[in-house]
């Protein structure tokens, strides 16, 4: 089994990049990580290996052992690499633009790595730029007026992560299922149309009736950023 920690009994952020060898291939954690992220942006995680990554960066396998000693630190390293993406602006102008703005990076950090959806909510993120956009976010929320303490930002905290892990997962798998199946939503229409029609015509579902005939189509990026305001909202 996996575990946390190498054989230095520290986690992969904090142990030292092993003594360079006399290699044709300079290697550190950060380029193997930058290597990895590349085929997992590809291939998904399902597609990532370590026997990629090694012929990817021209270098035996064995070699990338020395810099981590198993697929958990890899993932921590990848992961962390993403985080370095989210944390890269500074503080917004107030406790509600700085929010925005962190899950609004990382919805964009989720689509371009899609993997990340994958991981967010699954294990702690506890390297350095995780750790930052963590405090970022919770020293932004603390100012929040409706947060008069602790406990009140503990649960701004898991309604907010709650929120952005179901809404990024669910827009992933959204982009993953078209692109798999081919099918966009004119051609799912004229495949289940006929069926769904016949269905509401009975009249026992008048409100979900409602939804598919007014329900305007609802640009992702607009439907998140209203439903991420609408929690904020319940800060003030």
């Amino acid at each position: 089994m996996d575990t946390p920690y190498g054989s230095e009994g520290l986690p992969v952020w904090e142990r030292p990049e092993p003594q360079p060898r006399a290699a044709p291939v300079p290697l550190s954690r950060a380029k193997i990580a930058a290597t990895a992220i590349r085929i997992a942006d590809e291939h998904g995680l399902d597609g990532l290996s370590v026997r990629k990554i090694a012929k990817e960066l021209g270098v035996g396998p064995m070699r990338l052992y020395d810099y981590v000693t198993n697929r958990s630190e890899l993932l921590d390293l990848m992961v962390d690499a993403v985080y370095a993406e989210i944390a890269e602006a500074g503080p917004e102008a107030d406790w509600r633009a700085t929010v925005l703005a962190i899950v609004h990076r990382t919805r964009t950090a989720a689509l371009d790595h899609e993997w990340f959806a994958d991981v967010l909510g699954a294990r702690p993120h506890l390297g350095p730029h995780a750790l930052a956009v963590g405090e970022s976010t919770a020293a932004a929320l603390s100012q929040a007026p409706g947060v008069r303490g602790i406990e009140d930002l503990q649960r701004a905290l898991g309604a907010l992560n709650g929120f952005l892990v179901g809404a990024l997962r669910r827009e992933v798998t959204e982009r993953r299922t078209a692109r798999s199946t081919g099918t966009d939503e004119a051609a799912w229409q004229a495949t289940l149309g006929p069926y769904v029609k016949r269905m509401l015509d009975t009249g026992r579902y008048p409100t979900v009736a409602r939804l598919v005939i007014e329900g305007a189509h609802l640009d992702p990026g607009e439907t998140f950023h209203h439903n991420l305001s609408t929690i904020l909202d319940g800060l003030r």
